[in-house]
């Protein structure tokens, strides 16, 4: 076989191999964008969910908690919260009377209406508020600790609360939140220090989170 044959062949074969490697690092970042996509929805529900049970448990104990223990037992065994309906004494109006000219504190000074305080469950709660839009069973509720991926993975979302003091007032704030070297730590290693790279180049925090432990804000930056 002549030289000039062989010479060809081996450029053949390199710039096949060339061509493959080119095509297999751009598949695999699509594949990798993907992934990521579909984990940041993924800890986008589950963050929503958490903000939902910590406004839940600060408007029943009028603060934030850092404990998903303590989050998810009181709010699912404590018939804690306050709920107050109105009830209007029809028994009580006279004929002549028109309530619905008079403001409520009057309605209630005259004892035309009640207020009645019951307490119920939070969670309960949550499910029959339309607004809240929450139907997680109290087995979801209880996973919502884990970080939705790798899958299996016992690692947990990183939650804090306390106060922060603003205009001499003391404010309740929380914060929840994952890395993402947590969250993609089962995928190409370089494609994530690149990501993770990417997000800090950009002035972006390197995970998903709601909350935040230095104003009083329950935004996520996934929204």
């Amino acid at each position: 076989m002549k030289s000039r044959t062989i010479v060809s062949i081996l450029l053949a074969v390199v710039a096949a191999a060339l061509a493959y490697l080119v095509y297999n690092s751009i598949h695999s970042s699509v594949k990798f964008n993907d992934e990521y996509e579909v984990r940041r929805e993924a800890s986008a529900d589950k963050l929503k969910a958490i903000r939902t049970l910590e406004e839940a448990y600060k408007s029943t104990y009028g603060h934030y908690t850092g404990s998903f223990d303590t989050l998810f037992n009181r709010l699912l065994n404590e018939d804690s919260l306050s709920v107050v309906s109105k009830v209007i004494n029809y028994d009580k109006i006279p004929e002549d009377v028109e309530i619905d000219e008079m403001t409520e504190a009057d309605k209630i000074k005259a004892g035309y209406m009640t207020k009645v305080v019951e307490f119920v469950n939070p969670v309960e709660n949550l499910r029959k508020t339309p607004k809240a839009k929450f139907n997680l069973t109290d087995e979801e509720i209880l996973n919502l600790r884990y970080i939705p991926y790798p899958k299996g993975t016992d690692k947990q979302f990183q939650l804090q609360a306390g106060f922060i003091e603003k205009s001499g007032y003391q404010l309740p704030v929380f914060e929840c939140l994952v890395m993402m070297e947590d969250l993609l730590s089962d995928l190409p290693e370089q494609l994530v220090i690149n990501k993770i790279d990417e997000l800090i180049k950009n002035k972006r925090f390197p995970g998903w989170k709601v909350g935040d432990m230095t104003q009083a804000i329950t935004d996520g930056n996934f929204e």
